[in-house]
């Protein structure tokens, strides 16, 4: 049963699979475990960016295609439902449009980059998708009347989402919509790895090996890639359709700002490419890092107060300093991710 659930690709570490099993188990009773906001909105932008993660992986990792537009998608995903809640007000309809309107935009702009960019060298086709998420960026920027331009967009969600909701004792409404975010990330995750490992992800790993090759023995590469362009699109894009159903607030910073696609790489690399479970793995990390290292910081420079220099090195102001120095060391010793170090160790 387990291994249909995991599409046989079991996590081939014991470390590993303590580590799956203690972040599934964490994640399903974080509401009732880790008792604050903050805790709760971290461990929702854990799922959302799990998702996103792994679609970035299934371009990076599986397919060898360098992508910058991906937070382009997650973007999409996310203004889809909001400005589908602020124009047909806070019922699932307009949910349910928001969702299927993002990712049919998603899927179109895919397409359409692929077809045109593919056949392109991988340092090419960076840059047209640079370039595009660039001018998408601008482009929600500028246009106030849709998108709320820079302030982006705040719009009320369903009666059953809002945290004045309370069907039993102890739930809320922002515990159902946790929960919404956690089960939609558990399936798509489980969707990918499905993906990865049927016949066609044998296809992707083969192109990304030697895509001359496959070319030879029938593979029609471009349309290939392609297809794992839109999926890992559509994945994006519901990705950013759940951060918009959790945080009732959607702005370029939040969805299509390219310090969320330098994250995305970070979680991918740090985690370990080509495996769903590294960018899990990876996700979890760095949603972590950016949320509490700045505490541990202050914790530390509070105890090396009497210390020259220590105390003012650990100053919480200085927590993108430690991050830096953490991914070179963790780059350093786990070249091929931690995933793939821990597999190696077995």
């Amino acid at each position: 049963m387990l291994r249909a659930l995991l599409s046989d690709d079991l996590p081939r570490s014991r470390w590993l699979a303590v580590a799956l099993v203690a972040l599934l188990v964490a994640l399903a009773v974080a509401p009732f475990l880790f008792p604050g906001a903050k805790s709760l909105n971290v461990a929702a932008k854990i799922c959302v960016f799990i998702v996103l993660a792994a679609s970035f992986d299934l371009l990076l990792g599986y397919t060898g295609i360098v992508s910058f537009a991906h937070t382009m998608f997650f973007g999409i995903g996310a203004y889809g439902v909001a400005i589908a809640l602020t124009r047909m007000g806070p019922g699932w309809d307009a949910v349910a449009v928001g969702v299927a309107g993002g990712l049919a935009l998603a899927i179109a702009l895919a397409v359409l980059i692929g077809l045109f960019s593919l056949r392109l060298r991988t340092i090419f086709f960076a840059m047209i998708t640079l370039a595009v998420a660039s001018a998408f960026l601008i482009l929600a920027s500028q246009l106030s009347d849709i998108t709320g331009g820079e302030d982006g967009l705040n719009y009320r969600l369903p009666m059953a989402l809002r945290p004045s909701f309370r069907p039993f004792e102890g739930v809320t409404g922002r515990v159902l919509d946790y929960y919404l975010v956690y089960f939609v990330s558990l399936a798509l995750v489980l969707i990918l790895l499905r993906i990865v490992n049927s016949p066609f992800g044998s296809v992707l790993m083969a192109i990304r090996e030697n895509p001359f090759r496959a070319e030879a023995i029938g593979y029609r590469t471009v349309v290939y890639r392609t297809l794992a362009s839109c999926i890992a699109a559509a994945t994006a894009a519901l990705a950013g359709a759940l951060l918009a159903l959790w945080s009732s607030q959607t702005n370029p910073d939040t969805t299509l700002s390219f310090d969320i696609m330098v994250d995305i790489l970070l979680m991918v690399v740090i985690g370990g490419m080509g495996t769903i479970y590294g960018a899990a793995i990876g996700a979890v990390l760095l949603v972590f890092a950016q949320n509490y290292l700045q505490d541990l910081l202050a914790i530390a420079s509070k105890a090396l107060a009497d210390v020259p220099l220590l105390g003012n090195l650990f100053h919480p102001d200085r927590w993108l300093l430690w991050l830096g120095v953490a991914f070179i060391l963790c780059v350093y010793f786990f070249p091929t991710g931690i995933v793939g170090k821990l597999r190696q160790r077995r």
